[in-house]
């Protein structure tokens, strides 16, 4: 196929079909950046709501720059991958405190910023400075796979040269932004992984995988994820309208949330089990236990439990404060900090 063709017809079609975002309505590179990242690994529909939240609670770099990281994971809360949101407060302050505010106009020069790698650089530079980088996402490698019939497996490192030498070759010098914005946007709606409108495919004389019946094995990817299965075990210590919580350590993709106490295992342990390591007095008297929630992670499946535990001496409660390193909230207080998810949800359910 001719590739000024398959440009222009592109583009054609992103013209009467693409999606109407509040990104694309600026050339901000805040506004871009911001929602570049809130949807890596997250649909439109899911991501929309935060963008909007995001932009309004801080609406600019500045803004975000100086608000706290414990704001930052509050608002991003149910979004997941929370590195993300870390790398996002990160960055902003190496916008204002090494670039005076300005997000820098060069491919190269974004990478050196925390959590923009090739993809978001692309697009930034493309989309808000007109700049010749192409993206290469999911999207990008599925459309050109297919299309031009690509072989190389996604899966493996080496094959992004590949996809990102021919994505460059292709994009045109005049509006590439538009280009970046039209291809992402076939692969999101039209190209799909999954039964993709091919009947009404702008290519569909031309794509390789349509004429070779490939549709379903381009692009090609070998490596499967291993999810590895745990189980978490929450205790929620409730002294009157009190409850024990505390904020998780170490360099996981929930540092920085609160959670209740835990106890974590690879086996499932029986209730037994559980309730023997945490009723420690006869002033501890278990009230609930919830069903199982199942929590998918890309490499994880929780399989989670909540047992509430009412304490009711003042002493026993301090003791286990302490020697669990837990901290006493009020529901209220509780609905202010940042937490997983499969944690304000059952808060949502039995506590507020």
């Amino acid at each position: 196929m001719e590739r000024e063709i398959f440009v222009n017809q592109l583009i054609k079609w992103y013209r009467y079909q693409k999606r109407d975002l509040p990104w694309r309505h600026t050339q901000n590179p805040y506004n871009i950046w911001l929602s570049e990242i809130i949807l890596q690994q997250t649909r439109v529909s899911q991501g929309m709501p935060y963008y909007l939240r995001f932009i309004e609670t801080f609406p600019t770099v500045y803004d975000l720059a100086n608000a706290s990281e414990q704001e930052v994971l509050r608002l991003w809360q149910g979004l997941g991958y929370y590195s993300r949101a870390r790398n996002l407060h990160a960055c902003a302050q190496m916008v204002v405190s090494n670039y005076n505010g300005e997000f820098p106009q060069q491919f190269e020069e974004l990478l050196k910023l925390k959590g923009i790698g090739r993809y978001t650089a692309a697009a930034i530079s493309s989309m808000a400075f007109n700049e010749v980088n192409a993206v290469v996402d999911g999207n990008v490698y599925r459309v050109l796979s297919r299309v031009f019939g690509i072989y190389d497996d996604i899966a493996d490192t080496k094959s992004a040269r590949v996809f990102e030498q021919l994505a460059n070759e292709l994009i045109p010098k005049e509006n590439p932004g538009e280009y970046n914005q039209a291809i992402m946007d076939f692969g999101a709606i039209q190209c799909t992984p999954k039964s993709p409108s091919c009947a009404i495919c702008p290519f569909h004389t031309y794509c390789h995988a349509f004429n070779k019946g490939e549709i379903e094995t381009l692009p090609v990817k070998t490596k499967k994820v291993k999810v590895k299965k745990l189980f978490f075990n929450y205790i929620l210590f409730e002294y009157e309208n009190k409850i024990l919580m505390h904020e998780r350590k170490g360099k996981d993709i929930w540092q920085g949330l609160h959670q209740f106490h835990l106890i974590q295992s690879d086996q499932k342990l029986t209730e037994e089990d559980i309730l023997n390591q945490v009723v420690i007095s006869k002033n501890i008297e278990l009230t609930d236990i919830s069903s199982e929630v199942k929590h998918v992670l890309t490499h994880r499946l929780i399989l989670s439990r909540f047992f509430r535990l009412r304490v009711n001496d003042l002493n026993t409660f301090a003791h286990i404060q302490d020697e669990l390193n837990l901290k006493a909230y009020l529901p209220e207080e509780i609905k202010e900090l940042p937490k997983p998810i499969l944690i304000e949800n059952y808060l949502e359910k039995t506590i507020y």
